[in-house]
């Protein structure tokens, strides 16, 4: 999975930031308005501050949106949940380095699904903690705010974390997403682009928009990108 070059730009707004009377209807706004990945994040309560949905929801909503739905489990174990979200319709299952004893067991899990496998690094997790493992990822999700919570502000010291991630990555020899997560709107986004993400994940600011199709262009267009 990991043989195909990840270089171009993808947009994919986060669906905590949507109107949840309305997923489903939030969801394909955002598609239409020319979305590359949905976003959903899978929040437990015990591992992050937060509880939003979990599998039941994901399956509604994949027999309705296209798009390929980047799940990130913010839930610890992880490992007993991987295989309802592989079956719910998730495209790209994103753990915690911290949500489970055993990393590489963890990511076999989710490729042995048939699903892509990536790790999210919280801000103070270093990169040294997929350092070995890099063979079975085909994401990193850096997050530029401690997850839990959206709407809150770019942590701008994850920044030389998300250049040495590019580093690590590029020597390694392996095609791998760097995905940042919290704080992305037109003024962040750029920033981390230039410090080597290839995939940025927005919720407020497109769905705090009144024009998703707008807000998801003006990132593309700060940021120098093209649709992936």
């Amino acid at each position: 999975m990991n043989n195909q070059p990840a270089r171009d730009i993808i947009i994919a707004p986060s669906l905590l930031a949507a109107d949840f009377g309305r997923l489903a209807e939030e969801a394909a706004s955002v598609a239409a308005a020319g979305a590359d990945w949905l976003h959903l994040d899978i929040m437990d309560g015990h591992f992050v501050p937060n509880i939003s949905f979990g599998p039941l929801v994901l399956r509604a909503l994949r027999g309705r949106i296209a798009l390929p739905f980047d799940v990130h489990l913010m839930i610890a174990p992880v490992d007993p949940y991987i295989q309802a979200f592989a079956e719910a319709g998730a495209d790209h299952i994103i753990i915690h380095a911290e949500a489970g004893p055993h990393l590489h067991r963890s990511l076999q899990a989710i490729r042995a699904a048939g699903k892509s496998a990536g790790v999210a690094l919280n801000p103070a997790t270093p990169i040294e903690a997929i350092a070995h493992v890099l063979d079975l990822i085909n994401l990193v999700t850096v997050m530029t705010v401690n997850p839990g919570f959206g709407g809150q502000k770019f942590l701008d010291g994850q920044l030389p974390k998300i250049t040495s991630l590019r580093r690590m990555i590029e020597a390694s020899g392996h095609a791998i997403r760097i995905e940042v997560d919290g704080g992305v709107d037109k003024v962040t986004a750029p920033r981390a682009i230039a410090a080597g993400a290839d995939a940025l994940v927005a919720g407020t600011s497109v769905f705090g928009s009144a024009d998703y199709r707008t807000a998801i262009a003006d990132l593309r267009r700060t940021s120098g990108a093209e649709a992936g």
